[in-house]
């Protein structure tokens, strides 16, 4: 039986059955409250936090199939818009920061048959991913004699400076938790490409309490060297196959892209 990658998804299953179990807890719990002490408040409020447990896990399931792959490909369409904004001829080497289950980087291998890349990722238990998750992955997909993963802190990225020909990251500079200042995980991030390699890197961009305002931002890494840099703002309102609602402020919302050469 042919073998099949695993790339996950940005809401895990186990959320899902965390929901719909909790769901039907109150339920049961509004019947035998009903039953032994026949107090409707008590019950009716039951009854309506089980209302609210289910609709958030219907909401959450509908956007768990939207983004699968195989069936809605939400995430293969967000990470091909990422990689269609890398300019690049794929000769040398690439960085995946944040690799994940390895989607976008399978991606990338495919994009780019010459490139050899290096894709990092902190995983552990939280994130439902793992480095075996992903090196099987790759094994599947044909391209694991061109990639390799490593552990790490994309705070900190345990290479020298200038080290790689380009480098990707997707949803993730939000998500690192050992850097107070988000700012300083996209310049972590851009320590390591070469001066005339390029970058892709998508995440919350737009929203203010992450990263200030982007445009100012943008003019600053200018300042800094940045030989050139774009920036596309709220991309949940402007790509065809993000659907309203799953731009809700706790899924998708202030999503940017920030792309050029160093």
């Amino acid at each position: 039986m042919k073998e099949k990658t695993n790339y996950g998804n940005w809401v895990p299953e186990k959320a899902l059955y965390l929901l719909f179990g909790l769901s039907a807890v109150f339920l049961v719990l509004a019947v035998v409250l009903q039953i032994t002490l026949g107090k409707p408040v008590v019950t009716v409020i039951a009854g309506v936090v089980c209302a609210i447990t289910l609709c958030m896990a219907v909401y959450m399931f509908l956007c768990h199939e939207r983004f699968a792959f195989g069936k809605g490909n939400m995430m293969a369409g967000v990470h091909e818009h990422l990689v269609e904004h890398l300019d690049w001829d794929g000769e040398g080497t690439l960085l995946d920061i944040g690799c994940g289950a390895a989607a976008l980087t399978v991606r990338c291998a495919k994009a780019f048959p010459k490139a050899q890349i290096t894709a990092m990722d902190y995983w552990g238990v939280e994130w439902s991913y793992a480095k075996e998750q992903c090196e099987k992955n790759a094994r599947i997909e044909g391209v694991s004699d061109r990639v390799s993963f490593q552990k790490g802190d994309a705070a900190k990225l345990d290479y020298a400076d200038g080290t790689f020909d380009a480098a990707v990251s997707n949803f993730v500079f939000h998500e690192v938790r050992s850097a107070k200042n988000k700012r300083d995980v996209v310049r972590e991030a851009l320590r390591v490409v070469k001066k005339g390699g390029v970058f892709s890197f998508q995440d919350m961009f737009s929203q203010k309490a992450l990263y200030g305002d982007m445009d100012e931002f943008v003019r600053t890494l200018k300042a800094e060297g940045i030989s050139e840099i774009h920036y596309i703002g709220n991309l949940e309102k402007k790509l065809d196959f993000i659907p309203g609602f799953v731009t809700t402020p706790w899924m998708i919302s202030g999503m940017g892209i920030i792309y050029g050469r160093k």
